[in-house]
This record gives C-alpha cells, structure tokens and sequence, in this order.
C-alpha cells in the first residue's frame, strides 16, 4: 500500500477514541464518515486494493452518516454556538465549517471562516498538500460572505491573499477586478452589522436562550419560601415502604420534580427496548404530524406489554400522580434521545387546536405530562419553562410532572416549555402524557370557573 495512502487512511482515524460528547468530535466524525472516507476509498491510492476497499466499504455504507446527517450536526454546531453564547474560537479546532454559507448565513458563516483561514496560516510551513487547497477554499468563501455582507474592501484583501497561492485562478482575477471596479465608483464598507437570522417560529428566543444559560435553572431559594421537599405516599399503599423523593419546582404552573423515580437498571432497560425503534421525531402540524428544525431529537413508543420495567414505570406513575396512566386514559410511554445539538424549542405539550392529532384519540386533551430522564447530560439540556422563567437541569433518573390543564380544562399559558440542546452528551427522556377522559374523579373541576 503506497505511503501516502496510508497516511490518509491513519489520518481518518485520528481522534477516534476520543469522546463523542463533545459536540465537535462528534461532527468531525460523522463528516469523515460521509465525506472523506468515500473520497480515501475511491482515491487513485487505493487503486492496488481498489475491489477489496470498495467491496467492504459498500458493506457498511447504508450505516454511514448521509447529507443529512452532515448538514444536521453543523447546523447543531451552529444552534449551540447561539443559545449558549460559544465563540468560534472556543468551538472550533479546525473544522472548515460551510453550512451557514450554503445556506447564505453570512452572519454565521463569517466568523467560522475566518477561523479556519486563521488555523491554515498559523500552521503555514508545515502544511500537506491539501492544506493550501483548503486555505484557498476557505479564502474564496470567505471573500465572497464578505462581499454579500457589504465590505467589498475585506472581500478585494482576501482575494488578493487567494491569489498569492493560485494566481492563475481566472475566476478570483475576474473578482479582484470586480471589487476593484466597485471600490472606485464609491461602494463603501457597510456600517451595518449583521444581523442574526431570524427564526420566524421561535418569538420567545431571548428568554429561552438566557434560561438555557442561566446556572442551575431557578432563582436563588430565599425569593422562593413556598417550596418544599418531602416524602410522598400521596395516600397510596404502593408507596407506603417506599415514599418518592418529592421536591416542589414551582406553584404556577405546578411542577415538581421526583427524585430516584427509576432505577440505574430500568432506566438502561428501556433505551434498549426504544433503541432499535428510533426515528426521528415528528411535531403536529394542523390535522398532520410531520419533521420539523425545531424539534431535533429520535423517539419511540413502547407499550405497557413490552416488558416489566414499562409497567413498573406506569404503575409507580399512577400512585404518585393519582392519576390513571393506562392506554387509553394515557398515551403509551415515549422514549426519546437527543443526540449533538438536540433540541425542542418553546411549545406547549396540550393541543391549543381543535384540529390537533390529540384530538382524534378521543380521550381529551393532555391533562398532564410526567418526563422521566433517563440518562444524565454533561452540559445543556434543561427543561426551561419560558413564561414561568425558570428552567429545571436534567437529573438522573429522576420524573418531572405538571399539569398541562387548568381544572376548568383551560390550557396554561405558563406551561410554555423547551428542552434546551444538549452541549455535551446526549440525553435520554421518556414521556408519558396523561389525557382528561378518565381522570374526573381523580382530579374533579373546582367551584370556581377561573381555576
């Protein structure tokens, strides 16, 4: 096998030990596994070793990350550069990033550009081949966001450096002249700043982003005398030796948190039971229910018959909320693991449509919502209540209940609520939503029509 081939081949593997939670890693894998390797496979190298290479490679290609796998995880590198306020510098270790240039987010694009351009030239004298192509690549981009975001003067110096690698490039000759010609007929630098594109669905950005950020979620406890912690029966024999762990979040909108609701055991026990059946979680839509950028995460449904551990899950659920957890009183139990960025920004878990999905069920709205979480995250990933302002970290194995309904059957404005990205790790939750029909009894209406 020729050296230089082999050096390509050593350099996909580089870093492959390291830990995927960090956001970069994982992106830098999932682009070698899409991009570079079909590039080493069906390179003129591997021309000695062309059908055993290409025949294995073909094995496992429909495994690999496609397109959209690629372009998801830099747009996650770009989602968590936003909400949790991340330089470039900080984030980036080389990785040439594009999707915010594809995609015409210069404001985006700009920052990570120069980046790149800046770790080529730092590393100038000790470049391989492919590192000035690389500079010249990032360069010509970078030129052109430059010229699109107005500074036709930064846009005519990058391209002047461009062409002291590549003076014959005909295309960035025309474009120097170009720049040229709009500079002396008076095109002056723009004296606007660029703006951060902005998400037409996503009006509760700023309170979102700053509860992402805020450390440990809630407002210092001395604002909050009326929350409590506590042992909790709640008047059920099925919790009498062994009380939940109850600690009060928050009294409007009524949210609290049960510690140690499942074990290390259960909690392993049900992503293995979810996780051949994952796909991509979809949003209601009107009467549809379709994929959606500002849901990002896989889910899948397990019903109360697909093991012990479920029926556990359902029965200790009952006995703490009171309510009646089984099908079709209650959805069944929804898995869901959010990988590299993933995310669910500001919505409501009850129907605030009559053409809701919700609504074809015939059991009412959402009553309720029980969230156990499955796995712990190393950064990112809180429950952030957007109209409430706080914001609840993940804790292991723990379940987060509140009710979705006022008595009067009303949906609460203040259950607003968004699962802010995972920054590192991934994150593991499971649902279980609880509808009105079967619950009258359990959780009858109050004498007064505003409650």
């Amino acid at each position: 096998m020729p050296r230089r081939f082999y050096e390509k081949v050593q350099a996909l593997h580089q870093d492959s030990k390291a830990s995927v939670d960090n956001p970069l890693v994982a992106f830098s894998l999932i682009k070698r596994l899409h991009s570079d390797w079909p590039n080493v496979i069906y390179s003129d190298e591997a021309t000695e070793n062309t059908q055993a290479l290409q025949a294995a490679f073909k094995e496992v290609e429909e495994e690999l990350p496609g397109a959209e796998d690629l372009a998801g995880a830099a747009q996650a590198l770009l989602r968590l550069q936003d909400v949790y306020g991340l330089s470039v510098k900080g984030l980036a270790n080389g990785v040439f990033q594009r999707v915010a240039y594809d995609t015409g987010d210069y404001y985006h694009s700009i920052p990570w550009l120069e980046e790149a351009a800046s770790l080529f030239r730092l590393s100038y004298g000790s470049w391989n081949p492919e590192d000035r192509s690389s500079l010249e690549d990032a360069l010509d981009h970078l030129a052109f966001s430059y010229f699109m975001a107005g500074n036709v003067s930064h846009a005519l110096s990058l391209s002047r450096e461009f062409l002291h690698y590549d003076p014959s490039n005909q295309r960035v000759v025309r474009n120097v002249a170009k720049y040229k010609k709009l500079l002396e007929m008076g095109k002056v630098v723009s004296t606007e700043p660029l703006r951060r594109p902005n998400s037409t669905r996503l009006r509760n950005r700023d309170a979102y982003e700053e509860l992402c950020q805020r450390p440990g979620g809630q407002q210092a406890l001395e604002h909050l005398p009326h929350l409590s912690c506590s042992y909790e029966t709640n008047g059920s024999p099925y919790l009498l030796l062994q009380p939940v762990k109850k600690e009060v979040v928050q009294l409007q909108p009524y949210v609290a948190l049960y510690h140690d609701f499942v074990s290390d055991a259960e909690a392993e026990t049900i992503k293995g039971l979810a996780g051949p059946w994952l796909q991509r979680s979809v949003v209601a839509s009107g009467e549809k229910q379709q994929k959606a950028e500002y849901r990002i995460s896989k889910s899948a449904w397990l019903k109360d018959t697909a093991h012990p551990v479920v029926q556990g899950l359902e029965r200790r659920g009952a006995a703490l909320t009171g309510l009646d957890l089984r099908p079709p009183y209650a959805e069944y139990l929804q898995v869901v693991n959010y990988g590299l960025g993933g995310h669910y920004e500001p919505h409501f878990d009850h129907a605030t449509s009559r053409k809701s999905p919700l609504y074809r069920m015939k059991s009412g709205n959402r009553i309720a919502t029980l969230m156990i979480y499955l796995s712990k995250v190393e950064a990112g990933g809180s429950t952030a209540f957007i109209h409430a302002n706080f914001s609840v970290p993940v804790v292991k194995n723990a379940a987060l209940f509140w009710w979705n309904l006022r008595r009067n059957g009303d949906g609460d404005g203040d259950t607003l609520h968004a699962g802010c990205p995972v920054l590192a790790g991934d994150k593991w939750v499971a649902n279980k939503w609880i509808h009105e029909h079967g619950q009258e009894f359990r959780r009858p209406c109050s004498t007064d029509p505003q409650d």
